[in-house]
Formats: C-alpha cells, sequence, structure tokens
C-alpha cells in the first residue's frame, strides 16, 4: 500500500477562449515542476470559464485529452483539471484524470453555476467522482460544487477531495472559508486549485490555490494574484490514525442523495 502521493497544485492565468495558448503555456510551467505524482491544474484550463461550450466542446479523444495524456506519461505524473466535453449530444464540464498510462478517470460537474447560465450550456454530471489513484480514494469536484457540503460528504472513505476552480476575487472569503470546511468535515485532506488574471467577462481571479490537512490546517499555499505552485507529500496513513483516534467520522449521517 503506497500511503504517500505527492501532489502538485499548479495556480495559473488563463487566456481567454485560447486553448492553444493556453496548453503552450501550461507546457512552459509543466516543464518546471519537481518530481510529482499528480499536477491539478484550473477548471477549464484550456479555455477559461466560457459559456460558449458548443464552440469548444471537444470529444474524449479531441486534442486536450490528447494534451494531457502526453504530459502525463511524459512527467510519469497524472494531470487533473476541467475541460469542456461533448458526449451523446451533451456537453459536460468534466474533471479528467489522466494517469500516465493514459487511462482517463472523470467527473462531471453537478452543480452548474446558473448565476452564469452554465445551466444553459452544460448538462448537468450524474457520476459520484470517486476515483482510484496509486492506493488513493479520491473524490473530484468542480468550482460551485464546493458550496454544497452534502455532495462532498466523505461516505465513501476518500482520502483526498480536490476543487478545481475558476472561483472570482469578489467571493474569495467563501473559497477560503468552505475549503477548510471541507477539510475538517470530512477529515480529509483538501486540495483547491483556483486561476489568476481576468476572464472575458471582466471578472477577477486572485488565485488563493491552497492545500489542507484532514484537521483544516492550510499546509500550503500561493501567492495572490501570481502564478505558482505548490508541491507536497501527503500521508494517508498519518491522516488514518487522526482519523481512529478522534473517531468524528463514525459519527456521520447516512443518507441517500436524489438526482
Amino acid at each position: 500500500m503506497e500511503s504517500q502521493l505527492t501532489v502538485t497544485a499548479l495556480q495559473t492565468t488563463l487566456f481567454w477562449e485560447d486553448k492553444e495558448q493556453n496548453l503552450v503555456h501550461l507546457e512552459k510551467q509543466l516543464m518546471k515542476l519537481p518530481t510529482t505524482e499528480l499536477i491539478v491544474l484550473p477548471e477549464m484550463f484550456a479555455t477559461a470559464f466560457t459559456m460558449e461550450a458548443e464552440t469548444f466542446a471537444e470529444t474524449m479523444d479531441g486534442p486536450t485529452i490528447e494534451w494531457m495524456k502526453t504530459w502525463a506519461k511524459k512527467l510519469d505524473a497524472a494531470i487533473a483539471g476541467s475541460t469542456i466535453i461533448r458526449k451523446d449530444e451533451k456537453i459536460y464540464n468534466r474533471f479528467l484524470f489522466v494517469a500516465p498510462s493514459g487511462a482517463i478517470q472523470f467527473y462531471d460537474k453537478r452543480h452548474t453555476f446558473t448565476l452564469a447560465g452554465e445551466h444553459m450550456a452544460y448538462a448537468k454530471g450524474q457520476n459520484d467522482g470517486i476515483i482510484r489513484y496509486k492506493d488513493w480514494r479520491i473524490c473530484l469536484r468542480v468550482c460551485y460544487d464546493l458550496r454544497f457540503p452534502v455532495w462532498g460528504r466523505n461516505t465513501a472513505d476518500y482520502d483526498l477531495i480536490i476543487y478545481t476552480a475558476n472561483w472570482p476575487h469578489k467571493r474569495i472569503h467563501a473559497w477560503d472559508t468552505l475549503l477548510t470546511a471541507r477539510a475538517i468535515e470530512n477529515m480529509s485532506y483538501c486540495i483547491g486549485v483556483n486561476r489568476i488574471g481576468t476572464d472575458g467577462s471582466d471578472l477577477q481571479y486572485p488565485g488563493h490555490t491552497a492545500i489542507y490537512d484532514f484537521l483544516g490546517e492550510k499546509i500550503g499555499g500561493t501567492t495572490e494574484n501570481e502564478e505558482g505552485q505548490i508541491t507536497l507529500q501527503l500521508d494517508k496513513a498519518k491522516q488514518q490514525l487522526v482519523r481512529t483516534k478522534l473517531n468524528f467520522l463514525n459519527d456521520r449521517d447516512s443518507f441517500l442523495i436524489q438526482s
């Protein structure tokens, strides 16, 4: 069993609706990363948070996924982040998790952001987003999902929850607070990756990418409004010792989530 996992949270600017420029820009940063096993990118890392779903949607064998496969193999690290995927006449904001082997796992964003009209451009996801990688159980979530604690509740005994996002500056206090809460209430490592810069709607994004431990302590953070990365080693055995000692998850409620 692999108790430890080295993770990298990558905070970057995104170029509005420009896949080529975004991927080239990301490549420059990927080439400078330290050795790691998992790299997490922001939400819609290839386009930024656009509602032009029809224009930018790709299939699961499209160029963005091929790019992820190439770099996952080259770096011998899984690469995770969301992009726009068309499947069976529907379009999803899909959080892709691509292993070095080329194997793909994914989660489709369940809570589409109605304030921006995302529910009109993208279908609501139906899968649970619990995946396995290197003996770790990982819960994948996207941006607005962070506001809905029931949907992130640790009923599946996951070890790590990841939020990929385009979370604007004017609501960044909620981002910081809710990431801390998700780590505390689920006794889980929690990674939140947000972008920086300005999008096509003139919204500003400050970053605040961070990694929290299973008691809600921030163990790594980035500089506001600057590109950067956090690389840390997470320890599942240490987490399990604390869970066993405190027993908080044993008292969680049981419930059924309906669509």
